[in-house]
């Protein structure tokens, strides 16, 4: 099997699974290891690939038919694969982009599930609607980007979102929750608490502008902007500028398996964080909303003595502390194992405990 962008095609016939007037393509005991970005070593008890809502209703009736639940897994850039899934792996492929009101100078856009979420980006600023731009060479598919609430660079995917559209797992019920009922909030959502593993999201509406409205506050931005100097940046300017932010600051997975950011930044109390400062005068402080701040947890791993040591096939990146890396491990557990060994030797240390953003799958096996 050889894995794409978004999609993929299959190396040998699949087994083929007739539902109604619709067919789906079934295979069973599929590695998981091409369709995640960590490159763990994982098996499905059944994989499928998507193209419609049609193709997907009729796989998750078939799932219900052999008693299996439903994993929905985009480009696993954000899971941790510690074992085998006894599931049904749901990959969409379809990369569908619509407009579905315009008004003034806003415009919302319906994008399919399965869209790679980067080209959406590149998408939407060559069609001049803006507003993406920080969020460039987010590694993911559109319909990830709501479970985790993606964000970089100042800005977070809540900030455009009109609806997130869904089928309930259990019934095949099709749903649609607003922003407000989506529960956004840092590196969360309601997909991550009480709708965990109980929806399928199958498209996400976005509203975004035709007048450039770009956010320049993120200090590294800042500067990398006045790097280029670049005075007056455009939309272009941001995007160019993110992206290679990026790739100087981050790995890429292709070349050293990764799943980004691992950790959440902590958000404290103020008095919690003058108090950190007291004793330990470096550490970087953001002020949040509600008087609370926020502290790089790439720092506390770094002031910890992890970054760049490495644990059996596993490690932390050299180059970024928040970044764990696979060196040739097959094993998620090993990784867990690592990140756990990061967190009690943080909390020791500051007395904070930091929180893993990617998913965890299959610790049971």
């Amino acid at each position: 099997m050889k894995a794409s962008p978004g999609c993929w095609t299959w190396s040998r016939p699949p087994a083929r699974v007739c539902c109604g007037r619709y067919a789906v393509q079934i295979r069973r005991a599929e590695s998981l290891k091409p369709f995640n970005t960590l490159s763990l070593q994982a098996s499905a008890a059944a994989l499928v690939r998507v193209s419609n809502d049609q193709e997907l209703a009729q796989a998750m009736d078939w799932s219900r038919s052999q008693g299996l639940p439903v994993l929905p897994l985009g480009e696993g850039s954000n899971v941790v694969l510690a074992g085998d899934l006894d599931a049904l792996v749901v990959r969409q492929c379809n990369e569908d982009l619509k407009v579905v009101a315009e008004e003034n100078d806003r415009v919302t856009l319906r994008i399919s599930a399965g869209h790679d979420w980067h080209r959406l980006v590149m998408r939407t600023l060559e069609a001049g609607f803006y507003g993406l731009e920080n969020l460039a060479l987010i590694p993911g598919t559109v319909g990830a980007a709501p479970i985790q609430n993606i964000g970089a660079y100042g800005v977070e995917f809540e900030r455009f979102v009109v609806a997130v559209q869904g089928l309930e797992m259990r019934t095949g019920e099709h749903l649609m929750l607003t922003a407000a009922e989506c529960a956004f909030a840092y590196r969360d959502s309601v997909f991550k608490g009480e709708l965990r593993d109980r929806v399928i999201i199958t498209a996400v509406d976005i509203q975004l502008s035709r007048r450039p409205q770009s956010d320049l506050d993120y200090p590294a931005l800042r500067d990398e902007l006045a790097r280029r100097r670049v005075a007056n940046p455009q939309p272009e300017d941001v995007f160019a500028a993110v992206v290679d932010l990026r790739k100087r600051r981050l790995p890429d997975p292709d070349k050293e398996p990764n799943a980004g950011s691992f950790f959440k930044n902590p958000v404290i109390s103020a008095e919690r964080a003058q108090a950190m400062r007291t004793r330990w005068p470096g550490l970087p402080c953001f002020a949040q909303a509600g008087g609370r701040v926020k502290i790089p947890a790439a720092w506390l791993i770094e002031q910890a003595g992890w970054k760049g040591r490495r644990v059996g096939g596993v490690g932390v990146h050299p180059g970024h502390a928040l970044v764990l890396v696979n060196h040739g491990s097959d094993s998620g557990k090993e990784l867990l194992a690592l990140a756990a060994s990061i967190r009690e030797s943080v909390s020791r240390q500051f007395e904070v405990t930091l929180e893993m953003e990617p998913r965890v799958y299959g610790l049971q096996a």
